[in-house]
């Protein structure tokens, strides 16, 4: 989605929809001057339309956010960082899995353009949504990507919603390989959300990332892939999406990488028949989602297991 167009979708619900008013001026800036508590609850609050329970948290959102207070490790940073991440992913599963590097820079004056294949795609490093697609070099608009990358390398992200794996990621800028089916209405992703190392929620998703309700599906199984009937922003399709084949493998994969962490989420591509890892997401939508029935944020909370707090 055009980054113009995004901005004045959200600033739009923001206005009609007060629960939307907080996370719109935190992404902002107006409340970095809170400490990190003080903003999720103020966010958990106005989303949720009631107090977070960070004393004895039951529901996934309160768990999620008692893990941006309470769940610091240091790889986490790595994890979180896009660049650092495809080394450590490569180390563990194997670098046929890592999409092709293709530069990495600090500043978008040191991107060699020249030196780039026909099709790549522009990535920052330390946050969610600093992405450039360029399908033909020649049409490629470099004023639009300075101006998309240089705002997100300005923005801190995980002054949003505190969350805490972004905080310390170098600011940079990658170029990876282009992948054509990637970006379309027809995309498919795959999630694969581990709680304490057991895969144990996939989300099959259909559309482009990040896009409008309505212009996206989620499809939802257990760890035996069966459907879940309940939805966060994104609708169940009426029909399931096909389950890939490549199921089973991409499970313990995942199983693999989150081995020893309390809690998440797994990204995945499947492209020619190869599976290609996406990211890690430590707080989905920033640990603030209604579930639709509420009953499942209860549901999958019960299925995480808090560590010791530090």
């Amino acid at each position: 989605m055009n980054p113009a167009v995004k901005f004045a979708a959200r600033a739009a619900r923001a206005l009609v929809i007060p629960r939307y008013r907080a996370s719109f001026l935190s992404s902002l800036g107006f409340y970095d001057s809170l400490t990190d508590e003080e903003l999720i609850r103020k966010i958990y609050k106005c989303f949720m339309g009631r107090e977070i329970d960070l004393d004895n948290p039951q529901t996934l959102c309160e768990k999620l956010n008692w893990l941006k207070l309470y769940d610091r490790r240091p790889e986490y940073t790595i994890m979180a960082d896009k660049y650092a991440v495809k080394k450590f992913v490569a180390d563990r599963i194997g670098s046929e899995h890592v999409v092709p590097l293709l530069g990495v820079w600090d500043k978008f004056d040191d991107i060699d353009f020249d030196a780039l294949p026909e099709q790549f795609v522009l990535k920052c490093t330390h946050d969610s949504g600093g992405l450039v697609v360029c399908r033909d070099k020649s049409s490629f608009n470099k004023k639009i990507a300075r101006k998309v990358i240089e705002q997100s390398l300005a923005r801190n992200y995980y002054f949003v919603f505190r969350e805490w794996a972004y905080k310390d990621i170098p600011r940079r800028i990658i170029a990876e390989q282009y992948i054509p089916s990637l970006g379309k209405p027809e995309s498919r992703e795959i999630k694969v959300t581990c709680f304490n190392g057991i895969a144990k929620l996939n989300t099959i998703c259909k559309g482009i990332a990040h896009n409008l309700p309505g212009k996206r599906q989620n499809d939802h199984y257990d760890r035996n892939m069966k459907r879940l009937m309940f939805s966060v922003v994104y609708k169940n399709p009426e029909v399931p999406e096909k389950i890939p084949e490549q199921m089973p493998e991409i499970i313990a994969l995942s199983e693999k990488l989150s081995a020893g962490i309390p809690q998440v989420r797994v990204d995945w591509y499947i492209v020619d028949g190869q599976i290609y890892f996406g990211e890690f997401t430590f707080y989905t939508w920033g640990g603030f989602m209604r579930f639709e029935p509420p009953e499942w944020d209860g549901i999958l909370g019960s299925w995480l297991e808090l560590p010791d707090k530090k």
